[in-house]
């Protein structure tokens, strides 16, 4: 039996001895599409080829593209488990021509792999297409014989593909297979084209119009090729299968679930187990490729399919965190297709066992609150949008959640009604809000690579450079002529470094022959390769001016010293802390180091004293800085730790910094970056970290500064030591011991403070004595002057250990704040209830409150009803 895996590397070769550039999968985070969550097809990382933004470096590639449809408009997230081939990821094969070859030898090659590669039974393959394309009719029965009931005419949008209201379009032509008269269902076109007879496997679109905003579809001068084959679905068919889920890789998925659960994939559990191996894979690529869980954007989209999941291992009994111990069968049966989860193993399962501990926490109270929302309510009815919404905010239960716990119970989530209640709470949106920018900006810069191609970088050998403005926008708008004030400019070669790979675009100015001169604030890469100035402009200039472009030597310096320290930093962070932490962003500019890295608790001071003494041993060696061009491929072979989710282009900067102190024939730090960088570790001088914090769920924040900086903090923190040793008139080293003992002393007056106050409160007495008789029982009831909330509890347990049997009901007022205090000793909790009693009591102080029928409090705003609130309760016993 042909695995996935041969079957995915039997359509690369196929294609790849056919003239076609075998290329890597894109990231799942696209870099071209700011407006589209994740890639969720073959043809997304060409799309500038496609619209004619860039200009192809080769005529025809193939790949094998990870997707994710699990938000937005592309959102399968809700049938998946359930359903024979819905999944949140999975792999497009497809091979692409930009404006080489088209429908003649698309068809062929299509006809010629599926039946004399893959083997598949001519009399099982039928294919459709557009019902006004008689070129693709005429070819299919040409190439592949096939009689006309099985070459299908459509004249539905199902066979016209369109990349948006304007732009490339062209009909398509798409080929099912046949699973046999035993499975329900009719072909395309047919009322019964819904069944699960007829499957579609392979989409071929022929990209040959442009559309314009008025409805016009004019001929493209170079048609283009763009197919798409989903990979799971064609390796059913080849092992004989219906089911996605049947194949080998979900097999083994679903075996190893199984093994570690000791639940069969049987009944309503196998659909569990399903869940939990699509969800696997899905949320494990996106962690390769560099997304976190989180509350917004595409890591809530990520945090959702993990709950999910964990839900149903929850559902399967597990007792213990279970998708971490999946990854290491997850990465042996994909991780020589994808070696980014190789080298993402340890931050995925550090993460999702983070993951699954914090969700554990509150799945208990979410379903108890879920259950007791839906008893009583018939099948059909809908749950409340108020209590989904909690569910959600307070819970971390995703609406999608909700409603797959709801659906085995026939029941709906009123989503109107949630929306409503996100909208009060102006929550972020759930699927992320991705602005796409100024378009007809990007329009321009889109433009401007089209007809001279990228910036050429030239600031690793000069800081300043003569070059002539190539394009100038202002206010949005390409201009011949502009005038003072922002402005944004184009140069062919620059030696400004444009914001990148977490290091901050430079800053500098350029002047002109007539006085004019624009103070460069920042400078951002523009489509994909153009290093584009942005500056404040005073005078006028014009295209084609010539400039003197200068970098600010000074922050390039700076900026220099901690883009290499964090560096350093980061190789230490993952020797003291272990090798699951993953850098999860970072910014360097001239003053300081941000360095975001995945980790599940707070670093403490001796973890961070680690560090620094680490990086700060390295910058002492003072060894010179090793930078090396290589592929991609061939750096990470040889040990350079790559950015989960960073693209690299053809060629990268590979750059090793210090010796390592356990073999000092190996480097400290090996990374891949295209950044500026010290010419030896010595020259960073000094290295402080100055802040750690939590930015978002497992992910933690550290701060630094190296250089003038961190000797200007550390003399200013020598300073408040010498200005609290004057205060304390000891020495610097004496603080803490003096501090020490102060606060002891404190700590000791509060207490002996605290023990006056309540004995005045009491009038210097209590216990039974003070007690008094009410209906047979002791009650020692007062109003307490100057005695706070928070010291009602310990007084009251301490009133009623002397009762023995009894209650205690104190009103404490101070400062205009008002609380009402009950207990009620064991003995009598079944005929008195502190919680009774304060909500008697609480009304006159125009409070509330609540607790057990031994203890209960609540807080008011009206001190002058104390009186009153203790007559109600001593009536009510």
């Amino acid at each position: 039996m042909q695995s996935l895996n041969d079957i995915r590397q039997q359509f690369l070769s196929y294609f790849g001895e056919n003239e076609h550039a075998i290329l890597p999968s894109s990231p799942l985070v696209p870099d071209n599409d700011p407006t589209l969550l994740f890639v969720n097809a073959g043809m997304v990382q060409f799309k500038d080829y496609f619209t004619g933004a860039v200009k192809p470096h080769i005529p025809r590639a193939t790949t094998s593209q990870k997707c994710v449809r699990a938000g937005g408009k592309h959102n399968d997230l809700d049938n998946v488990g359930y359903t024979a081939r819905h999944h949140t990821f999975f792999e497009m094969l497809g091979n692409f021509s930009f404006g080489d070859y088209f429908k003649e030898r698309a068809i062929a090659s299509a006809w010629d792999l599926i039946t004399n590669v893959y083997c598949l039974p001519k009399e099982k393959l039928l294919v459709t297409v557009y019902h006004t394309d008689d070129e693709a009719y005429d070819l299919w029965k040409k190439i592949a014989g096939l009689p006309d009931d099985r070459i299908i005419r459509i004249a539905t949008s199902d066979n016209f593909w369109a990349m948006g209201d304007t732009g490339p379009c062209g009909p398509c032509s798409e080929i099912f297979y046949d699973h046999g008269e035993d499975i329900p269902g009719g072909p395309p076109g047919s009322p019964d084209e819904d069944g699960d007879r007829f499957i579609e496997i392979w989409n071929l679109v022929f990209m040959q119009y442009e559309r314009f905003a008025d409805g016009r579809e004019e001929a493209l001068p170079k048609p283009s090729i763009d197919t798409g084959m989903g990979l799971e679905r064609i390796t059913a068919i080849l092992q004989g299968e219906h089911d996605n889920y049947d194949i080998d890789l979900f097999k083994t998925l679903i075996r190893a679930s199984v093994d570690l659960t000791g639940v069969k994939a049987e009944g309503e559990a196998k659909f569990s187990h399903r869940v939990i191996a699509d969800h696997l894979r899905s949320c494990s690529f996106l962690m390769a490729d560099g997304v976190s869980p989180s509350n917004e954007g595409r890591g809530y989209v990520l945090r959702r399919i993990m709950r999910r999941a964990m839900r149903h291992a929850h559902l399967l009994g597990a007792k213990d965190p279970l998708m971490h111990r999946l990854v290491p069968t997850l990465i042996q049966e994909m991780g020589g297709a994808y070696d980014e989860l190789n080298r993402a193993k340890a931050s995925i399962t550090a993460t999702f066992e983070q993951e699954e501990e914090r969700f554990r926490r509150t799945l208990g109270r979410g379903t108890a609150l879920l259950e007791g929302a839906v008893e009583g309510l018939s099948k059909g009815a809908k749950l409340d949008g108020e209590t989904a919404f909690k569910l959600y905010d307070t819970y971390g239960f995703p609406i999608d959640l909700t409603q797959d716990a709801l659906r085995a119970k026939g029941l709906g989530v009123d989503l109107d009604g949630f929306a409503a209640a996100m909208e009060r709470q102006k929550s972020q949106s759930r699927e992320g809000g991705f602005a796409s920018g100024d378009q007809a900006t990007d329009d321009v810069w889109n433009e401007a690579k089209a007809i001279a191609g990228d910036s050429e970088f030239t600031g690793y050998e000069e800081l300043s450079s003569e070059q002539s403005v190539k394009t100038l926008v202002q206010n949005g708008v390409s201009v011949e002529k502009a005038n003072t004030g922002p402005v944004m400019f184009l140069t062919s070669k620059t030696p400004f470094y444009a914001e990148s790979g977490g290091q901050a675009g430079d800053k500098g100015t350029a002047t002109f022959g007539n006085g004019a001169k624009i103070t460069i604030t920042d400078v951002q890469k523009k489509a994909g390769g153009l290093h584009v100035h942005i500056g404040d402009l005073t005078g006028e200039i014009a295209v084609g001016a010539l400039a003197t472009i200068t970098v600010d030597s000074k922050n390039r310096e700076t900026t220099r010293h901690n883009h290499s320290a964090a560096h350093l930093l980061h190789e230490a962070l993952r020797r003291v802390l272990g090798e699951h932490v993953a850098q999860k962003g970072q910014m360097v500019d001239g003053e300081r180091i941000r360095f975001d890295i995945s980790h599940g608790a707070a670093i403490t001071r001796e973890e961070l004293a680690r560090v620094e003494d680490e990086v700060n041993a390295i910058i002492q060696q003072n060894a010179p800085a090793m930078t090396k061009l290589m592929s991609p491929d061939e750096a990470i072979k040889a040990g350079a730790l790559a950015l989960f989710g960073e693209k690299y282009g053809d060629e990268v900067r590979v750059l090793a910094l210090g010796n390592d102190p356990k073999d000092l024939t190996k480097a400290y730090s090996v990374e891949l970056c295209g950044g500026t960088h010290v010419a030896r570790t010595g020259d960073i001088a000094l290295f402080k970290i100055v802040n750690e914090e939590a930015v978002a769920a497992g992910i933690r924040r550290v701060e630094a500064v190296t250089g003038e900086v961190a000797r200007r903090y550390l003399e200013d923190q020598a300073g408040l030591a010498r200005q609290a040793a004057d205060t304390l008139k000891t020495r610097p080293e004496d603080v803490p011991e003096r501090l020490e003992g102060l606060l002891a002393d404190r700590k000791r007056l509060e207490k002996e403070l605290s023990e006056t106050r309540k004995q005045l409160a009491l009038g210097g007495g209590g216990g039974a004595s003070a007690a008094e008789d009410i209906n047979g029982t002791q009650v020692m009831a007062r109003v307490l002057e100057g005695v706070s909330g928070k010291e009602l509890r310990p007084m009251m347990n301490e009133q009623l250990d002397a009762l023995g049997s009894g209650i205690v009901a104190f009103i404490a007022k101070e400062d205009g704040k008002v609380a009402v205090g009950v207990a009620v000793s064991d003995d009598l909790t079944s005929k008195y209830s502190a919680s009774d009693l304060v909500n008697i009591g609480a009304p006159f102080v125009n409070g509330r409150g609540g607790g057990k029928p031994g203890m209960a409090q609540a807080g008011g705003s009206k001190p002058e009803g104390a009186e009153e609130a203790l007559a109600a309760i001593k009536a009510a016993i």
